[in-house]
């Protein structure tokens, strides 16, 4: 391949990818929020606590009314200046890891694909830490939105306290590249392998729909395989339960106290959440994602 077709196939992928990216955040980002929340409440808890939350609607109300409609998007600042890079070193990495990982076979198999997922996943959890550690700090505060630290203030706060190793902006890496490497795993593996053996539909609404359900289903899917490392993840980026004390200090040491203390089910909390921000926003990644690769390669050929 010629050095000017990997440069336009690398600024596709890249605009197409960070394009999908800030789509997806801008619309999902909401249940981000409450999703972390969740994740950080450790029992035991006080009965009647206002700051305990039963669930997802319990949650948005209690936000609203106590933090005010702002609340939904505190923290977006970050995954926003993340995501364009992010999601783009999402599709980037995972277009190259499979062509690395084809070993001699002429099209990907469900296993290259898987392969090249996670990999792609481990890429983008090491860039994307330190804006996840700022992200959460914003999200479990539970000052009103219009008083609370600005992303510059909390970034400035972690650097100069903690720096920026294993107790600062690299805070729970482990987790966060565990998290992204499984979800990426299924998510991608999931959706290309099903998309090859499927045929086309004509129609071009129904086959629009039919991407649809799948980016749904490998949102859903992804979700349900890592969200232990994404509670664990949570608790180690946010709030500590004691303060001055730090109870959650490594991806498994904090999986197996989360497990001993609460049981297996606190490895799953924000779930619903989760799911409801990953299923609808895995299909809006990936079709807007292969919507813009598809304008701008006719664009590009066209001589743009």
């Amino acid at each position: 391949m010629s050095p000017n077709s990997l440069l336009k196939e690398a600024a596709i992928q890249i605009l197409s990818g960070g394009s999908a990216g800030f789509v997806e955040v801008c619309i999902m980002h909401p249940l981000d929020v409450v999703k972390t929340r969740l994740q950080v409440q450790s029992a035991p808890v006080k009965v009647n606590d206002p700051n305990h939350y039963k669930g997802v609607f319990d949650c948005l109300a209690k936000m609203y009314k106590k933090e005010g409609f702002l609340a939904f998007y505190k923290g977006i600042l970050p995954p926003i200046v993340a995501e364009t890079p992010k999601r783009a070193l999402k599709f980037v990495s995972f277009e190259q890891y499979k062509k690395l990982f084809l070993f001699g076979a002429s099209s990907p198999t469900p296993l290259t694909l898987s392969m090249a997922g996670f990999c792609s996943g481990l890429t983008e959890g090491l860039f994307v830490n330190p804006f996840e550690v700022v992200k959460v700090t914003m999200q479990t505060n539970q000052q009103k939105a219009v008083v609370a630290p600005s992303t510059f203030q909390v970034s400035k706060q972690i650097i100069s306290t903690d720096g920026f190793g294993g107790r600062g902006l690299y805070r729970g890496v482990t987790a966060t590249v565990l998290r992204n490497g499984v979800f990426n795993s299924i998510y991608f593996g999931y959706f290309y392998t099903i998309t090859e053996y499927l045929s086309k539909l004509e129609d071009p609404v129904h086959e629009f729909l039919r991407r649809v359900c799948l980016g749904f289903s490998a949102g859903v899917f992804g979700s349900l395989a890592n969200i232990p490392f994404d509670v664990v993840k949570s608790r180690i980026q946010g709030p500590q339960p004691v303060k001055g004390e730090i109870k959650y200090k490594s991806c498994f040491q904090t999986m197996h106290t989360i497990y001993t203390e609460e049981g297996f089910r606190a490895l799953y909390k924000g779930l619903v959440p989760k799911v409801m921000r990953l299923g609808p926003g895995g299909a809006i990644l990936l079709i807007c994602y292969e919507h813009v690769k598809e304008f701008l390669t006719e664009k590009f050929d066209e001589g743009l």
